[in-house]
């Protein structure tokens, strides 16, 4: 299995669930929100862009002071103790912002304990804002004696600075709450182990003989462990107290063939514990040795909150064996399915915004060269049209579905940026961003019809392309939509014109060009006016904490 869900992902769980109701997945991670009232901009090349759409419309949505009462009486009919709980909280003076989070992770939570196998295993990547609700959350969700771990991730040694005085400590962690489903879980610790470097193992190990280095280790047991009769036997002429040797006499008789059993002067055994013994670096709640994606790293996306693979390697290698599945819910740039990946093992993700899913199969294809479509070819994508039927459902379904379907054309297929504003947005659906033949950065605007359309409608974004002077104009709409006449006025528009040295040069692409659904599924786009790709979409991630014009202003577009 390997899966892509767009949309929310309490309704992919809520469907998973009525398929297996049972469970079937071995390892679930997710890095949602943290509550902590940041947003985050996605830079499209050097462009001031908010969240993608969806990201932002599901924080609005999910998060709102109003919404949050309808969840809960959701969750009354689902877990009692989960309601008392959270009302609990409501009636006390915690803001309805974090009852609103509190109560959409809660919900999300409890349907990903049913989609788990007895087996599984849940990670919850969070902050100190709100992580102590959550334990509380999963207490009551998964069973205290359930809980495994408060992991505590050291993600940096140089936490972000400010222009004024510090009014409290730095914050250089984030937390991990660890959970399985059940005492019957997988759970292997020495498959993330790490080697110890020189120095280390010349230190540990600083003893040496003809066999090489060694530590001397107890072979007796100590009087805090208790009597132990049946190991008190002799050995060699010698019997220790009562509290006996570490061993049975059979693999004490075996350590000493290998020459790692030795006497001390006063007659006393100890073994010889050797560097080929040796399980690596312990790994213990305390992960320091992983830091968070610096931007100039090969794999750093410049998405929002990215997370290292190093991560989600040791989670994934703990938790899982090859050919299980692992999970994540809130799946972002697809840290977590292309590690996952790489393991061999079996996947699903599952985000609202199309930009992420497209990020999500370029990141999988890429290492994959001209092997990449073999791969993508095994991914399936649910949420998006499949074929031209399924997309003109889309497109003519009510006024959501029209969004996600403009969407979908303008994130998924194209590349570009859908305007938030989807009511009067002046025939500017959005955009797409590329490198123009002077080497500077080029604009196409993009208007997308879902519904019947006639030459006036292409007449009056061609009025927006005049007024606004992008480089292109891009006119999508359904196949049997296109007239001659439709055809004929675009042309009139012209070819694109460069300045180039102070000469204007024109070239043989179409101004205005008309493209149709059924070309984009096709796997074709618009011409460019250069021979290459769109600029990438993710390039840099900031924080912002201003609310900015939702709006395209197309003078921001250029440099």
């Amino acid at each position: 299995m390997k899966k892509i869900y767009f949309g929310d992902c309490l309704d992919v769980l809520k469907r998973l669930n009525a398929e297996y109701p049972k469970g079937f997945i071995d390892l679930v991670y997710i890095d949602p929100p943290f509550n902590s009232k940041r947003n985050y901009n996605v830079l499209f090349e050097d462009i001031d862009l908010k969240d993608t759409k969806a990201q932002k419309e599901a924080f609005a949505d999910t998060w709102s002071n109003v919404s949050y009462m309808d969840t809960m009486d959701e969750i009354r009919g689902l877990d009692d103790d989960l309601y008392v709980f959270l009302n609990a909280l409501d009636s006390i003076r915690l803001s309805k912002s974090a009852i609103s989070y509190l109560t959409t992770m809660t919900i999300r939570i409890y349907y990903i304990h049913k989609v788990l196998k007895d087996t599984g295993s849940f990670y919850l990547h969070c902050d100190s804002t709100m992580s102590h609700y959550l334990k509380l959350v999963c207490d009551l969700i998964f069973g205290a004696g359930n809980y495994r771990n408060e992991i505590i991730w050291k993600r940096t040694n140089n936490p972000k600075g400010s222009q004024f005085k510090d009014k409290k400590y730095g914050v250089y962690t984030d937390t991990l709450l660890y959970y399985t489903k059940s005492k019957d879980y997988y759970f292997e610790l020495d498959s993330v182990r790490s080697s110890l470097d020189m120095d280390e193992l010349l230190t540990k190990y600083p003893k040496e003989d003809e066999r090489g280095r060694y530590l001397e280790y107890p072979i007796l047991r100590s009087a805090s462990k208790g009597e132990r009769p049946n190991l008190v036997y002799e050995y060699k002429g010698f019997t220790p107290d009562k509290w006996g040797w570490v061993v049975r006499k059979e693999k004490l008789i075996a350590i000493d063939e290998r020459g790692d059993l030795a006497w001390r002067k006063n007659g006393m055994p100890y073994r010889k514990y050797r560097v080929d013994e040796d399980r690596g670096r312990p790994v213990g709640n305390l992960w320091d040795d992983i830091f968070r994606i610096q931007s100039n790293a090969d794999e750093s996306l410049g998405y929002p909150t990215q997370k290292p693979e190093a991560l989600l390697e040791r989670i994934i290698n703990a938790s899982s064996n090859e050919g299980d599945i692992v999970a994540d819910f809130f799946c972002g740039c697809g840290t977590t399915v292309a590690v996952a990946n790489r393991l061999n093992r079996q996947w699903i993700g599952a985000d609202i915004s199309h930009l992420a899913i497209k990020l999500v199969l370029e990141r999988i294809a890429k290492p994959h060269g001209e092997m990449a479509s073999k791969i993508l070819a095994e991914i399936q994508i649910d949420g998006f049209p499949r074929d031209i039927a399924s997309a003109r459902e889309l497109a003519t379904g009510t006024d959501k579905h029209r969004s996600f379907f403009q969407d979908w054309i303008i994130e998924f297929k194209l590349g570009g940026v859908s305007n938030p504003k989807k009511s009067g947005d002046g025939g500017k659906d959005g955009y797409v961003t590329f490198t123009r033949l002077d080497g500077r950065k080029g604009v196409a605007l993009v208007e997308v019809k879902s519904g019947g359309i006639g030459i006036a409608d292409l007449r009056a974004f061609m009025n927006v392309v005049e007024r606004q002077k992008p480089d292109i104009g891009v006119f999508v709409c359904f196949e049997s939509h296109v007239t001659k006449g439709m055809l004929h006025l675009a042309k009139e528009a012209g070819k694109y014109k460069i300045e180039i040295n102070g000469v204007i040069q024109s070239t043989q692409i179409d101004r205005v060009q008309i493209l149709t659904v059924e070309a984009i599924m096709g796997g074709n786009s618009f011409v460019f006016p250069i021979t290459g790709l769109p600029t990438q979409t993710f390039k840099k991630a900031t924080k912002r904490t201003q609310v900015v014009n939702e709006d395209l202003n197309m003078d921001e577009l250029y440099d």
